[in-house]
């Protein structure tokens, strides 16, 4: 049985391409690992299959009150699902709901948070869930926002984005390491080899290239494209849309920028994401 290390983000923020990357890392397979199977190595604390030994009900019945009692139990199980360390994807901020901790924290040995650009979140969130950039805007401005339930997930409490962020990383810990999204992209031979190090490892050079391949953006598109992906939104033609940074540049509107930094504007100045004139 082994503790939690939660792989945590703000939805459309990286958390696939971190599994993927740590994937390829740890079970150093002779060709990319096959991202529908993503899932056998990176749970999910939002799954159903989780919760479903523990109650009667389905997912879209559990009520708070119910997942607060729930919750707990759900991570202890998940526990048992390796022998060393598991990780676990999370798109929950760090707080409680009805008094009872979203991360149990007598479960957990250490966390990874990945941090995006709001600007460039905010488009692959409207496609994601099918919504215009306005609408996407004022949904990531809720500190009450959850995630709708479905057959196959509970529901999950995420808030805002400055919420989610603050929460997650305005406390150091020696056992939090959080990654910008645009510096794996910019230096991911750096950053990933600090996510290795993090974890306690020292891959040789050509393994953690390897893995950096293996997960590139490329890597996981080229395998969408061939064989679908699971978890991209019925509301999206894709899950791995574009990969890129500074989109909202071409993308939105003066006053939709102004929107977004306004909001969020302490997390992002912590960040780096303040644009020019702003």
């Amino acid at each position: 049985m082994g503790a939690l290390v939660w792989l945590a983000s703000y939805p459309k923020s990286g958390n696939t391409w971190l599994r993927a990357f740590l994937h390829n890392l740890l079970r150093a397979p002779a060709k990319p690992m096959n991202i529908n199977e993503i899932d056998s190595f990176t749970l999910g604390d939002s799954h159903a299959a989780w919760y479903r030994p523990l109650t009667g009900k389905p997912p879209d019945q559990l009520s708070p009150e119910d997942l607060a009692e729930l919750r707990p139990k759900a991570h202890r199980a998940m526990m048992t699902a390796h022998p060393d360390s598991v990780f676990v994807k999370t798109h929950s901020y760090l707080g409680e709901s009805r008094g009872v901790p979203l991360i149990t924290m007598d479960c957990t040995a250490g966390a990874i948070y990945v941090v995006r650009n709001p600007l460039d979140v905010v488009l692959s969130f409207a496609d994601h869930f099918g919504l215009s950039v306005d609408k996407a805007l004022e949904a990531m401005a809720r500190d009450d926002g959850l995630s709708s339930p479905t057959e196959g997930h509970v529901r999950q409490f995420i808030g805002s984005w400055s919420m989610h962020v603050r929460s997650w990383t305005q406390q150091p810990n020696s056992q939090l390491l959080v990654l910008r999204y645009e510096d794996m992209l910019d230096t991911p031979f750096k950053t990933f080899g600090r996510t290795a190090r993090f974890l306690g490892l020292k891959p040789p050079r050509a393994r953690l290239s390897k893995a950096i391949r293996f997960s590139s953006f490329k890597s996981l598109k080229s395998q969408e494209d061939r064989a679908g992906f699971k978890e991209r939104s019925e509301n999206s033609r894709r899950f791995f849309r574009a990969g890129k940074k500074d989109q909202w540049k071409d993308k939105l509107t003066p006053e939709q920028v102004r929107a977004i930094v306004d909001r969020h504007r302490e997390q992002m100045s912590r960040f780096g994401y303040i644009p020019k004139g702003y």
